[in-house]
């Protein structure tokens, strides 16, 4: 019974791990996309 117990905890573990690490990538992307975005804006005259 306690294999199982920590076969869900890591498996739990592993899922918050890979949501908390999408979000950091999308964040970082959208990031990127918005300081591309303000270089295109930028006029010069």
């Amino acid at each position: 019974m306690m294999i199982y117990l920590l076969a869900t905890t890591m498996t739990l573990a592993m899922l918050i791990a890979t949501a908390l690490g999408l979000h950091s990538e999308a964040q970082s992307v959208k990031l990127e996309a918005q300081r591309k975005a303000a270089r295109r804006n930028v006029t010069f005259g």
